[in-house]
């Protein structure tokens, strides 16, 4: 019979003990993941308004600065919303960091592994996380302006930004990348917690990747249009560079 020796007061209580640490912060990771895609799904249906009419656009644009409840424009609202989105970027993008493979030797055995199982899931984390990486770079930009400038907001406004202002490479890459991080991440998360699995989860599972790629695509095209509609406008309006935008029904008013 093998003996051993115990020492008092060690052994026991340092055994490895199970955290549900883990398993909170991926929650609270999908948690803020999810607020962000619902955010930016709706964010795309404000700006696309352009796509029905400078007017629709301008209304669009007035309703969040309060312009229909204080009978004045107060931009310092979408400011406080922008910051709220900013804090919730920061927060999940400290949760998500510290999944990524931090040195090339770890890139090295990530893309073995993806390389020896092939799957399609794994491929798609890969890209979640290059996607994630780029929007570091590119979303600040854009945030930063929404947060300083909130009252150059509008049909002329956000076309003079886009094209005089030479943001449009910008937008170009912020839409590619935002789309298909918030896309794979939903799929993701989708498929993680169990969402939509039933009886047949391989089943589910397909289905689910198909509906990612077809919500993808839809935004991805809906979000060229708009931008293409504030080039265009943008283009028009070069040289009137920096004025306002007025609708008909209020021209040769003051808008506060």
């Amino acid at each position: 019979m093998e003996h051993r020796t115990l020492i008092a007061g060690v052994g026991f209580a340092d055994r490895a003990r199970k955290s549900r640490w883990p398993a909170r912060l991926d929650l609270a990771q999908g948690i803020a993941g999810l607020a962000l895609v619902l955010f930016m799904w709706a964010h795309m249906a404000f700006v696309s308004s352009i796509l029905v009419s400078r007017d629709a656009m301008w209304t669009v644009t007035r309703f969040f600065e309060g312009y229909f409840f204080f009978g004045v424009s107060r931009p310092w609202i979408v400011s406080l919303v922008v910051s709220a989105v900013i804090a919730l970027i920061v927060a999940h993008a400290l949760l998500a960091i510290r999944k990524f493979p931090i040195s090339y030797r770890q890139y090295r055995i990530f893309r073995g592994h993806a390389k020896m199982i092939r799957h399609e899931d794994t491929t798609l984390w890969l890209w979640q996380v290059m996607t994630g990486f780029a929007l570091f770079f590119l979303a600040p930009a854009h945030l930063y302006v929404m947060l300083s400038r909130p009252d150059r907001i509008g049909p002329f406004e956000s076309a003079d930004r886009v094209w005089s202002d030479h943001f449009w490479p910008l937008y170009v890459l912020l839409l590619l990348a935002v789309e298909l991080h918030g896309g794979i991440g939903l799929y993701r998360l989708a498929v993680k917690w169990g969402w939509l699995s039933g009886d047949n989860p391989d089943a589910a599972r397909r289905r689910l990747r198909a509906a990612k790629w077809t919500i993808t695509v839809f935004f991805l095209a809906l979000g060229f249009a708009t931008l293409a509609a504030y080039v265009k406008i943008g283009v028009e309006h070069q040289p009137r560079y920096g004025e306002r935008y007025v609708p008909q029904h209020l021209q040769g008013q003051v808008v506060r």
